[in-house]
Order: C-alpha cells, then sequence, then structure tokens
C-alpha cells in the first residue's frame, strides 16, 4: 500500500515539478539573461526541495540529526541515499553564488555550474528516489 501522504512523498512530488522545469531551461540553446535567471531560480527551486527531501526521507527512517543542508546531505551520503558527498558538499556552498548574479558573467558561470554539475547530482537523486 502506498502512502501518499508521507512527507517526503509530497516533497518529492513538487522536486519532480521542480526538476522538469530546470529541464526543460536547460535545453534553451544560448539562453539571453533572463533566460538564464530562469534556469538559476529553477535550479533554487530544485535544490531547496532536493536537500529538504533527503531532510523529511531521513526523519521518516528515524534520524534526528537532519535538520540542516549540511546534516541532511552528510547522513544521505553516509546512508548511500547519494553518492559524490564532496560534490554535494559543493552545490551546498556554490549556491550562495546564485544569490550574487547581478550581472551577466556571474549569471553565466553559476549556469554553467548548473548545466555541467549540479543538474546530473539532482537528476541522478531524483533516479533513486523515483523507485524508492
Amino acid at each position: 500500500m502506498e502512502h501518499t501522504d508521507i512527507r517526503w512523498r509530497q516533497r518529492f512530488g513538487n522536486f519532480e515539478k521542480a526538476l522538469n522545469h530546470l529541464t526543460n531551461a536547460l535545453q534553451i540553446d544560448a539562453p539571453d539573461i533572463i533566460q538564464k535567471a530562469g534556469i538559476i531560480q529553477f535550479f533554487e527551486m530544485s535544490y531547496e526541495l532536493a536537500w529538504n527531501m533527503l531532510k523529511d526521507y531521513l526523519e521518516d527512517q528515524g534520524f534526528t540529526d537532519v535538520k540542516t543542508p549540511r546534516a541532511s546531505i552528510k547522513k544521505a551520503f553516509e546512508t548511500g541515499l547519494i553518492a559524490d558527498g564532496h560534490i554535494w558538499m559543493e552545490l551546498l556552498l556554490d549556491r550562495n553564488l546564485t544569490a550574487h548574479t547581478y550581472d551577466e558573467q556571474k549569471a553565466a558561470e553559476v549556469e554553467k555550474l548548473i548545466h555541467n554539475k549540479y543538474y546530473p547530482l539532482l537528476k541522478q537523486l531524483y533516479n533513486k528516489f523515483s523507485v524508492i
């Protein structure tokens, strides 16, 4: 019997929607500054939903020490929910860059990181949770 009222499952549905928007946004060839801002926003939503989904899932599994993004990511790595824990920690740190995308050069740098480094990580997490 599937329990759709479980918090992490609800969060997964929202994560899936945000990740789909990010997927579509990343398909844009040569995005302009407005489109890059959209990519960055979809990334921010996807990341926030991802770490909160990890937290909710881990709490559902009985872990209580997962209240922050860092703690949730560390525990998810320890329990095998995610691979590449060091890249997840880089994502956590680089997430702060997204708040400082005031110019086109910075937006381009962040968009490139999302496309080449962080989107694949979020997609792996999605694939993992889609079969749980």
